[in-house]
């Protein structure tokens, strides 16, 4: 039949164009199952055996006192700001936790990276209220840090790694075979949408009091909700998520891959 412009059809072409969009297709996929392979291999092999030396559970999601870390200097500072109204007594007053938490690290011969974080996260946001006249705009790094926490959280389910199985997965000894398995690749999906509930939370409260100036109020929240119990609570429920579903042994078979639908040959 001719098409609508009145032009026949040149025999073959539906064919050529048929094979060509299978053979495009089927190139995808086995670029697909390549990578999968890879990671897997890498999982089996050093990768793994060193993000399980790199990363403890405490290394991975900063540990409570990790959350300490980034929570009490705000806290502080929020408590001398409501006493003295002046922005630089405050920072130097938040300064004297992370001063004693770095000392504290130093005598542990742990490392540094959360408190001197913590020092340039206040020290930055105190130079943003210097310019903006705003004392709230102290927390601003910490806003920030938060909404990209949940961002890299979202990234990492939308290109099936969810972060928390990226790193959680080499400490349990099944390193990614979760990503072959359906209910244990649901799991980490499910842990790491908790993850990123939790930096969603701080987001949703820090961002209307920042945008009202609510220092003291911030402040207090930051501390005695949004940081520990907020934590916890996370912890918790990526936790009874994470032991409902076993584990997979690094000898299972392979199976296809959790969260895709099987490929044709």
């Amino acid at each position: 039949m001719p098409d609508q412009r009145g032009h026949a059809p040149v025999p073959g072409e539906s064919d050529q164009h048929h094979h060509h969009h299978h053979l495009t297709e089927q190139a995808g996929h086995v670029a697909e199952h390549a990578a999968e392979h890879a990671a897997e291999r890498a999982g089996k092999g050093g990768f793994a055996a060193a993000v399980a030396a790199e990363f403890d559970l405490k290394k991975v999601i900063g540990g409570p006192r990790g959350v300490v870390e980034s929570v009490l200097p705000y806290t502080v500072f929020s408590i001398a700001f409501a006493i003295t109204k002046d922005v630089r007594t405050s920072v130097y007053a938040a300064l004297v936790p992370l001063a004693v938490l770095i000392v504290w690290r130093l005598i542990a011969r742990e490392p540094l990276t959360q408190a001197i974080g913590g020092v340039f996260g206040i020290l930055l946001g105190a130079f943003v209220s210097r310019q903006t006249g705003r004392a709230s705009d102290v927390f601003l790094i910490s806003i920030v840090k938060n909404g990209g926490s949940a961002l890299l959280g979202m990234a990492s389910i939308a290109v099936r790694w969810p972060i928390v199985g990226v790193f959680v997965g080499p400490l349990t000894g099944e390193n990614f075979t979760w990503r072959r398995h359906p209910a244990r690749y649901r799991a980490y999906v499910l842990a790491t949408w908790i993850w990123v509930g939790m930096f969603l939370i701080r987001v949703a409260v820090q961002v209307p009091l920042s945008l009202n100036d609510q220092t003291v109020l911030l402040g207090l929240l930051n501390g005695l909700v949004l940081g520990i119990p907020l934590f916890a609570a996370a912890i918790w429920l990526i936790w009874l998520v994470l032991r409902a579903v076993p584990t997979i042994k690094i000898t299972d078979g392979a199976e296809p891959v959790a969260g895709s639908t099987s490929s044709s040959s």
